[in-house]
């Protein structure tokens, strides 16, 4: 890791910029040889974008994005062809982070549409993303502060989580039922797919694990202390046969 620090420290003197921080597989110690290596930058108000095209310059063939040009959630940021792996620099605002754990506070969680996100992105991914990263650089303390909110996991989101989603996970599952009855496969492992994602959510929610994005979260569900036995293989057969009786079982084992 120490041979980001110098990348690192050249974003955060950039204007707005107010935490750099090393996020996703290679944080959490789970990176494989596919891994990206991704940098979230944290602001507040408006950054110095030029300032930011002149450091991804010196990486020849990569790009940036302005705030809002990814989408609602996932808000910009920039691609770099770093030697040995490809580096992501991702934006957040560090504003919008403080609005979603106040809300998480109130038990209020949302999931919404999002480019690279077919399970939808999970308000609360935005904490998830800081719980389970490495802090690179924080000069004046703002993520520290943030980070104190998520240590132990929020009842009020586990809470929110088990209601919200725990729901969703059932009414999701049994809507395949109609569809898989008729041959549409497509119609029913959409049901299957988003009732077992909101399962998946729910079982992290239970033992207390930040899950920040769809990306090996059925393998990581499966390592959880309440999980069903054998978790990840029936999952893989309800998808690969579009079997809703054995979706269903998951449900009933997890008390859903």
């Amino acid at each position: 890791m120490t041979d980001l620090f110098p990348l690192a420290n050249r974003i955060a003197d950039v204007a707005g910029v107010v935490g750099v921080v090393l996020g996703g597989s290679r944080a959490r110690g789970t990176a494989d040889a596919h891994s990206d290596t991704d940098i979230g930058v944290y602001r507040r108000g408006e950054m110095d974008l030029s300032a930011l095209r002149e450091i991804a310059a010196e990486y020849p063939g990569s790009s940036v994005a302005a705030p809002g040009e990814w989408g609602p959630w996932v808000d910009g940021g920039a691609w770099l062809r770093t030697p040995g792996s490809k580096t992501d620099l991702l934006w957040r605002d560090l504003d919008r982070v403080d609005a979603v754990l106040a809300e998480i506070q109130q038990g209020v969680v949302r999931c919404e549409q999002q480019v690279g996100h077919p399970l939808g992105f999970f308000s609360y991914a935005y904490l998830a993303e800081l719980a389970t990263c490495q802090v690179l650089v924080d000069r004046a303390g703002a993520l520290a502060e943030v980070l104190a909110a998520l240590d132990p996991y929020p009842p009020t989101l586990a809470a929110a989580i088990e209601r919200t989603y725990g729901f969703e996970a059932r009414f999701s599952v049994d809507n395949a039922v109609v569809p898989a009855a008729r041959g549409d496969r497509f119609s029913a492992n959409g049901f299957l797919f988003r009732g077992i994602g909101c399962l998946v959510h729910v079982l992290h929610a239970r033992a207390g694990a930040w899950l920040a994005t769809e990306k090996n979260a059925v393998a990581s569900a499966a390592k959880l202390p309440c999980a069903p036995t054998d978790f990840a293989v029936r999952v893989e057969h309800v998808l690969a046969a579009a079997d809703v009786a054995a979706a269903q079982d998951l449900l009933t084992e997890c008390r859903l």
